[in-house]
């Protein structure tokens, strides 16, 4: 680790720690600030310090700033859930909580890292430290991803992607009671001017097209079931489309707010990629893959259904079991 000593000039006062560190450490980007932040390895006047912490003026910053990672990904061996096999893609059941690759603030325990264990010749194949990604899913998402194990893979896969010819199904349970039945989100998605850690729905004109079609699959007086299928792969997207709409999925202290309540432990968000399509790029024959919902989202569902009926009966009251 190198430790850095800064002293904040009086004409920043007013500037979150966060803002002010980014542009006095610009090596650093703001995510790896607040990820330094919060893993205590940013002291204020000598005491740990929140990232939103407003600046008097006059303080000393000390900054610990760990080396570059490594250009290469070393391979660990963590359990992975594999839905299908061959020589030349790898599909993954992800559980929610595993990051994908390594990046700020999680060098390790990662899908790349486990896949790279599991499959050797994924090295290679795409970037260095995301070898074999194709696409991603969210740390506190669940569900299917496809990886390539062959550059050939990667590249008809990313084609694929890229044409929009690929069939991905989320399940998740948004806030709210939403009264459509079904419908089409088509609105740009770009870096959240005020945070740039965050993604945003921007105005006409900037940011890049994002279009989720979504249905509804159950509706409860605070919450609703519902299904989205990407046209657009933008980051968040089913998250900042749905918060948009006043609906976010539950569990997203992010774009949800931290006010709302989830009825039970979620231990994630309560959205997961269920149904994945693509052609095979050895056989080109289309395929598809289902993932089941995992049962920390069924306990919120049985959860939501037996407090609908409760509240459904005249005296509110579920009668006992004899």
């Amino acid at each position: 680790m190198e430790t850095r000593v800064l002293d904040v000039d009086r004409a920043s006062a007013g500037a979150r720690l966060d803002r002010w560190l980014a542009a006095a450490v610009p090596e650093q980007s703001r995510a790896k600030i607040q990820a330094l932040i919060e893993g205590g390895h940013v002291r204020l006047d000598g005491a740990p310090a929140k990232a939103s912490h407003r600046l008097r003026g006059g303080e000393r910053v000390a900054i610990e700033i760990p080396p570059p990672p490594a250009e290469t990904l070393e391979p660990e061996a963590i359990a992975l859930t594999i839905v299908h096999e061959d020589g030349h893609v790898l599909v993954i059941d992800k559980r929610a909580g595993m990051v994908v690759h390594p990046g700020a603030g999680h060098p390790r325990g990662t899908l790349a890292a486990a896949a790279l264990a599991h499959a050797p010749s994924v090295a290679g194949v795409g970037g260095p430290r995301r070898p074999g990604i194709v696409h991603r899913l969210d740390k506190d998402t669940s569900g299917l991803l496809v990886m390539a194990k062959s550059q050939a893979a990667y590249d008809s896969l990313t084609a694929q992607l890229a044409a929009r010819t690929r069939r991905r199904v989320y399940l998740s349970v948004v806030h709210g009671r939403v009264t459509a039945a079904e419908g089409v989100i088509d609105k740009p998605i770009g870096r959240d001017p005020r945070d740039r850690t965050r993604m945003a729905v921007l105005p006409p004109g900037k940011g890049r097209r994002a279009v989720t079609r979504w249905r509804v699959l159950e509706r409860f007086p605070q919450f609703t079931l519902v299904e989205a299928r990407l046209e657009t792969g933008r980051t968040h997207q089913i998250r900042v489309h749905f918060a948009s709409l006043g609906h976010p999925v539950a569990g997203d202290t992010v774009y949800g707010g931290r006010r709302r309540v989830v009825p039970v432990a979620l231990e994630g968000l309560a959205l997961h990629a269920a149904a994945l399509g693509f052609v095979n790029p050895v056989t080109q024959e289309s395929v598809e893959y289902a993932s089941a919902l995992p049962p920390r989202i069924e306990r919120l569902l049985s959860h939501l259904r037996h407090d609908a009926a409760r509240q459904a009966r005249p005296d509110g009251h579920t009668p006992r079991r004899k």
